[in-house]
């Protein structure tokens, strides 16, 4: 017998702990739930990005030079010449055949859509304020604005296209440009916060799913 050392004691310490039957009672992990949550962050987080990647021109112009380039006249304008995304200022006359009229939500102004009748490529947006709309409204002839192609001009601009064609027949080469008039850099910030909204949520999704998925494997 080792003096000064409890052998009795030192067994019970030995030997394995009881399992408390309380524990044994619990129900399992919700997986299904912890699943369909990690799918959904994951999924918010996918649309998050695309969010942000849809609106990166939208932030790239909110940050060009405030005043804008004088291109002349549009029906002269050699659009290869224009850098995509710029802040211009040019004048002319707009034609009639394939415009269209629309409106946004939560809008009150109306909007149209018009060709430059010289420069077949070259599409002009201009503001209708609100009661205007009719025979009282005259086209203007001096328009500053964002200058891009068509299809890179954004989300508020997605789908002009196919409504030209659905409405009135006309079909926008995919080379057309568009300069849509009022549209300052100063008048696209409200893209620079969207798109930190939408990179928080990526964010926010993508670290959490991680701490979910680390849970389950320890």
């Amino acid at each position: 017998m080792i003096p000064g050392v409890d052998l009795e004691a030192v067994g019970k310490a030995a030997t394995p702990a009881e399992v408390d039957p309380e524990l044994i009672a619990l129900p399992a992990p919700p997986r299904r739930e912890r699943t369909l949550a990690v799918i959904l962050m994951l999924v918010t987080a996918v649309a998050s990005v695309a969010m942000c990647w849809a609106l990166r021109t939208e932030v790239a112009y909110s940050f060009s030079k405030p005043v804008p380039q004088d291109l002349g006249e549009l029906g002269a304008l050699p659009l290869d010449t224009v850098k995509p995304g710029t802040y211009v200022e040019a004048r002319g006359l707009l034609g009639s055949a394939g415009a269209i009229r629309y409106s946004r939500p939560l809008e009150g102004d109306s909007f149209r859509l018009q060709p430059v009748p010289n420069n077949p490529r070259l599409w002009v947006e201009i503001r209708v304020p609100e009661g205007l709309e009719g025979p009282r409204f005259v086209p203007p002839t001096t328009f500053a604005g964002r200058l891009s192609p068509m299809p890179a001009a954004g989300l508020r601009h997605s789908g002009l296209a196919r409504s030209v064609h659905a409405q009135t027949g006309t079909v926008i080469k995919p080379d057309a440009w568009i300069l849509v008039d009022g549209a300052s850099p100063r008048a696209s910030r409200w893209a620079v916060a969207l798109f930190a909204l939408f990179a928080f949520f990526g964010l926010w999704n993508v670290y959490h799913t991680v701490r979910v998925l680390r849970r389950v494997h320890d």
